[in-house]
């Protein structure tokens, strides 16, 4: 066998590293992220936490054990602008500060952000300070996300769930219901709706519902989006809807 000589060069990541930390049981990020991050000059990483087919405070504390680890498997060679754990009651349960410490001793990243903290941000960028909420989730999940809300100063005065507590079942919630559920949290005395979540298929009912409700309407995962593109500068798609995005 002949060794052929050979050089080395730059990574394939382009300008722009991104990572993402999904779920076990989340079919709904990823595919989001594929279309809110196009760009073929980013590279976005993703790796897995295990996490319960049952939502409850018990599994999503449970993640804080495994998110060292998860962390640790991107490609150590990489250099990531921003790091993102895709878990809005997750975070909740961990507590962000927590979660950020986590993964960054699995990682080395500059910046590490969540669901949470993202859209607590995006209010703050469009001025919300009362909000309405949608969430999958039974009561003992949904509760504590107002809470953390409230504790950032947001008011959440309405908040509808659909009392669910499988993953699988919460993927395949119907746009139909989603929407059914944003139009009555939004026609009430709020400024602004979030969909909580990030396995929840929210991202094709943004237009219509702010459309509908002329308020601001965004998601677990469009605000962790519009979070980690402001962090790291990476480019989003042109096409994204939301008024977060800078869309009327």
């Amino acid at each position: 066998m002949d060794i052929a000589p050979f050089t080395l060069g730059p990574p394939a990541s382009g300008h722009h590293t991104l990572g993402l930390i999904v779920l076990k049981f989340d079919e709904t990020l990823e595919q989001d992220f594929r279309r809110l991050f196009p760009s073929r000059d980013l590279a976005l990483y993703t790796s897995r936490v295990p996490s319960g087919a049952e939502v409850t405070t018990d599994t999503l504390q449970e993640m804080s054990q495994t998110l060292p680890a998860s962390a640790a498997l991107f490609p150590p060679a990489a250099r990531f602008d921003v790091v993102g754990y895709g878990c809005t009651s997750g975070t909740t349960m961990i507590g962000a500060a927590q979660v950020a410490a986590l993964v960054q001793q699995g990682v080395k990243t500059p910046a590490v952000t969540d669901p949470l903290t993202a859209a607590i941000a995006a209010c703050r960028a469009l001025n919300i300070t009362r909000l309405g909420m949608v969430t999958p989730y039974v009561a003992e999940v949904s509760l504590p996300v107002q809470r953390a809300f409230e504790a950032a100063g947001i008011a959440v005065p309405e908040l509808v769930s659909f009392g669910e507590a499988g993953e699988e079942n919460v993927a395949r919630i119907t746009a139909t219901s989603v929407k059914a559920a944003a139009t009555q949290v939004g026609l009430q005395d709020v400024e602004a709706v979030f969909l909580s979540c990030t396995n929840l298929q929210t991202l094709d009912l943004i237009a219509d519902l702010e459309a509908t409700l002329n308020k601001p309407v965004f998601s677990s995962n469009t605000a962790l989006a519009w979070h980690m593109a402001q962090l790291s500068g990476a480019p989003l798609a042109s096409e994204a809807a939301g008024r977060l995005f800078g869309k009327p």
